[in-house]
């Protein structure tokens, strides 16, 4: 789906996936009216992180009154534990980049969690936008990775932060590193063929992975924690440090070598 500022809201009674998509862009489009506004370095973060927030949460209430909302720059609702339908979003993830004109390795991220009868709950929507590229993915309308387009793997790592093992890691499936920002980005660089592995461990929350876990994995792509367990949110801790996130081809290769390594 292309993002086109200021589109109308989805019609009433319409679908989460659809909702989600929405909110996404509108949470872009208002970004990117703050990048307009003169702004530098810290005001701008600060900017952008309270002007996506405050529009998501705004619109959540407006369209989904009943349901709970984590959000990066919100309070922890702890109703959300008791709650069958919870909004997982990272208003602005990659707010450095974000704040580096024209950098457009950052994104938005909107996610929704379901209670499932005696199944516990799982994603079941989710877009990540990221307004500068002016595309969004979402989960009404999977993406179709395409066929691998590169010789060599390619790892997406952080251009700021690389965890110590990814040397390691890349070394293993004679990997190229491709350093970028926001850990939606990096995830949905798989999605998009830009990369074939997002690897992460060492630090990361609920709202930093809920939205592009679901694209990802509506897209086909396989998705865990680094120990090969499921990804699970709306958690008592919404701490959830580690992700692995790669074409299916690619799974087992990883999981052992991060096993075999003692990643955790």
């Amino acid at each position: 789906m292309s993002f086109q500022p200021g589109t109308p809201p989805p019609a009433a009674g319409s679908d989460d996936h659809a909702l989600a998509a929405w909110l996404a862009e509108e949470a872009g489009r208002r970004l990117l009216e703050v990048r307009q506004e003169g702004l530098e370095g810290r005001e701008l973060k600060d900017a952008g992180d309270a002007a996506a927030h405050e529009l998501l949460m705004a619109l959540l209430a407006e369209h989904r009154p009943a349901d709970i909302v984590l959000s990066e720059e919100g309070k922890d609702d702890r109703r959300r534990l008791e709650a069958d339908r919870v909004w997982i979003v990272d208003p602005l993830d990659g707010t450095r980049e974000f704040s580096e004109p024209p950098r457009d390795d950052w994104a938005v991220h909107v996610a929704l969690w379901e209670r499932a009868a005696g199944e516990g709950g799982d994603l079941t929507a989710g877009a990540v936008a990221q307004p500068a590229l002016g595309r969004t993915f979402h989960t009404g309308d999977p993406s179709v990775v395409p066929e691998r387009t590169s010789g060599r793997p390619r790892l997406a790592v952080s251009r700021s932060r690389p965890p110590e093992f990814t040397d390691g890691l890349a070394a293993h499936l004679d990997a190229e590193l491709v350093p970028m920002g926001s850990a939606g980005v990096k995830v949905i660089s798989v999605v998009r063929d830009v990369a074939d592995a997002y690897v992460h461990a060492g630090g990361q929350y609920e709202w930093d992975s809920a939205a592009p876990i679901a694209v990802a994995r509506a897209a086909g792509l396989f998705t865990s924690r680094v120990d090969g367990s499921p990804m699970r949110y709306n958690r008592d801790e919404v701490y959830l440090p580690d992700l692995v996130v790669c074409r299916p081809e690619l799974a087992d290769t990883i999981l052992k070598w991060l096993a075999d390594n003692d990643v955790t």
